[in-house]
């Protein structure tokens, strides 16, 4: 009976709603205005008044109820291990990059390698012009013959007692002193040459046969890409959980290729600029296909828990108080429904959180449509 007064209810509603047709409608446009505003009302009305109504009908029909289970799915509630990962932009450096120079100024007379080209430690890499200090070396062995021959004679003289001891040290002092310029001239010729410091490949040629090179001004730049190394800024929160020693993962975006390795020095600093401190680890380079300044992701491990209960942080809801909550499956005397249970979340890591509090193991936790469930709401498994 009660069935048919809400469908004798709906029919009225509805009537209401038709009646006046298009001809009892108003002329004017003010009136249209109007009366668009009242049907619009009147069928707001309408449908809440439907909504209730099937609210009702939910409430008194128990077939319709078991037709309406929720479908959905579960999973059970186990343990694992749960680790998390910061990405860090990294780097790629020569292991060694030093500069060959010369050690006298001069004018380059032979560059014997080029750019690109691999050197051993100790090959011939420039010449240098050292036509003065030749010249030097010939005045000074013209100075020598003649102070020789002084000193020659000063001392026949101060073997028969004749001169002063004062004139015979002297001729003395001036033959050895040329003789201790002749030998740092020669020296100086032998640094006409500029040889390999390192081994490895010539990375930039900073002069050309011809051009004049200083003390000490570098001519090429020489870098062992043998072995590299990859270093990370890191910034100093993760400072207790980056140690010497530690294995990490290591991506190169530009080659498509990840390596594991390990931690080979710590900075003992702190950059004040950026906060950050450096993280180095090795790399052998035999093919040589990491090449200096090729970018690198260092994967750092900063929280890891052993046999915690990790769920999809997309199962998490939250009640309007603040407090968070997820639905697993439970049974009751008209089968299963859904059971409301608050948690407490802890650490999180790649789209996962830790369940600290509210779950544990052998929970059948509902993983799809628990979003709109109400609680004690029937369930059926998909």
């Amino acid at each position: 009976m009660k069935h048919t007064l809400i469908i004798i209810l709906a029919i009225f509603l509805i009537a209401s709603c038709q009646q006046g047709g298009a001809d009892q409608w108003p002329d004017d446009l003010a009136g249209k205005k109007a009366l668009v505003k009242e049907k619009r009302t009147a069928l707001k009305e309408l449908q809440a008044d439907i909504a209730l109504l099937k609210e009702e009908i939910m409430e008194m029909d128990t077939t319709q109820q078991e037709e309406s289970r929720r479908a959905v799915k579960i999973d059970t509630i186990s343990t694992e291990d749960v680790s998390r990962f910061v990405e860090i932009q990294s780097v790629v450096e020569a292991d060694d990059a030093v500069m060959a120079s010369s050690e006298t100024g001069g004018r380059i007379t032979q560059m014997v390698v080029r750019e690109g080209q691999n050197v051993r430690k100790g090959q011939l890499i420039a010449s240098v012009d050292m036509q003065s200090v030749d010249k030097q070396l010939d005045e000074l062995q013209t100075a020598l013959t003649l102070a020789e021959d002084v000193f020659q004679r000063q001392s026949k003289l101060w073997e028969q007692n004749i001169g002063s001891e004062i004139q015979y040290l002297q001729a003395k002092n001036n033959k050895e002193r040329i003789e201790k310029s002749m030998e740092t001239a020669r020296f100086q010729l032998t640094k006409a040459n500029v040889y390999a410091p390192i081994s490895g490949v010539v990375d930039m040629s900073m002069k050309e046969a011809g051009e004049m090179a200083g003390p000490g001004e570098p001519i090429v730049k020489i870098m062992n890409t043998y072995k590299v190394k990859v270093i990370a800024d890191v910034p100093e929160r993760y400072l207790p959980v980056v140690k010497r020693g530690q294995m990490v993962e290591v991506h190169f975006p530009a080659l498509n290729e990840d390596r594991t390795l390990r931690i080979a020095s710590v900075g003992r600093t702190i950059n004040p600029a950026n906060r950050t401190f450096e993280a180095e680890v090795a790399l052998l380079n035999k093919q040589g296909i990491f090449k200096p300044n090729l970018m690198a992701i260092m994967k750092l491990k900063d929280f890891e828990a052993k046999d915690a209960v990790a769920i999809p942080l997309v199962l998490v809801q939250q009640e309007v108080t603040g407090k968070d909550y997820v639905y697993v499956k439970a049974d009751g005397p008209d089968g299963a429904y859904a059971k409301k249970i608050y948690v407490a979340m802890g650490e999180r890591s790649e789209g996962n959180v830790i369940i600290t509090e509210g779950l544990k193991v052998g929970d059948q936790i509902i993983i799809e449509g628990g979003r709109g469930l109400a609680e004690n709401e029937l369930i059926e498994l998909m």
